[in-house]
């Protein structure tokens, strides 16, 4: 990807069949194409990654993604964390020295963002590990334990990230951004490999944040501030909303 040729970065995208709340959600037809495809046609856009596999657990969705032509890793089905899936898939490419997780059911994610993360990490050889996040100022999302919010560093590093309103705001803070995390990771692979071996941090428990592992074991974790702000697809109605979406700027282009 650049003119270090020690570096490899690779882009997984992990797809379960087995989401609780969506069961199959990756071969979901959007606007024609399964979900887990517009992913990979969004990273095909990319500059900065050397390849991109898909690391799946079942062989419906490695038999869907290999006839849209992307190439499939076959992972174990009991990985307690995404982490641990991404970690296996990585083998699969030994030269890899960088890895981003790009997940499987954000179908509108910005191929800008993937390189810029790629691009900070291979350029800073002490940076484990790089997420983004985007700005908001909205009190229902501030308040609801699935948005993941964070707070950061003066240097952009992560201080902490949490499913409660973060910061609790005592007292009225001018200068104060609050900050949204998208679920995105850029990991060295031999941090990757050690964070995989760590168990379960006290905080990660309680949160149910795999990153917190990571600060609690003193790594850095870089956040990227991006405009992106498109979610993740998490139910049908979800699906159903991006299918009108889509429809409707294929017959307006």
């Amino acid at each position: 990807m650049d003119t270090h040729s020690n570096h490899y970065v690779l882009g997984i995208i992990p797809a379960r069949w087995a989401s609780t709340r969506f069961p199959g959600k990756p071969l979901h037809l959007i606007a024609g194409k399964p979900l887990v495809q517009h992913v990979w046609e969004r990273c095909q856009e990319c500059s900065n990654l050397d390849s991109i596999i898909v690391a799946t657990d079942d062989e419906r969705i490695a038999s869907a993604c290999r006839a849209f032509g992307a190439n499939v890793t076959m992972t174990a089905t009991d990985h307690p964390t995404g982490t641990d899936r991404i970690a296996e898939a990585a083998q699969a490419v030994p030269q890899a020295t960088h890895l981003i997780n790009i997940q499987g059911d954000e179908p509108l994610i910005e191929p800008t963002l993937i390189d810029q993360l790629a691009s900070v990490l291979v350029n800073d050889d002490q940076l484990e590990m790089a997420t983004a996040a985007n700005a908001f100022d909205d009190d229902a999302l501030m308040q609801d334990p699935n948005v993941v919010k964070c707070v950061l560093k003066h240097n952009g590093d992560a201080l902490y990230f949490s499913r409660s309103p973060l910061p609790f705001q005592r007292s009225k803070s001018p200068n104060l951004t609050c900050f949204r995390h998208k679920g995105i990771y850029a990991y060295r692979k031999d941090f990757l490999q050690q964070f995989v071996q760590w168990p379960p941090s006290p905080l990660e428990v309680a949160e149910s944040l795999e990153q917190l592992r990571a600060l609690e074991n003193n790594a850095r974790i870089k956040v990227i501030i991006t405009d992106d702000t498109s979610g993740g697809i998490d139910t049908l109605e979800q699906a159903e909303e991006l299918e009108r979406f889509l429809t409707s700027q294929i017959t307006h282009s």
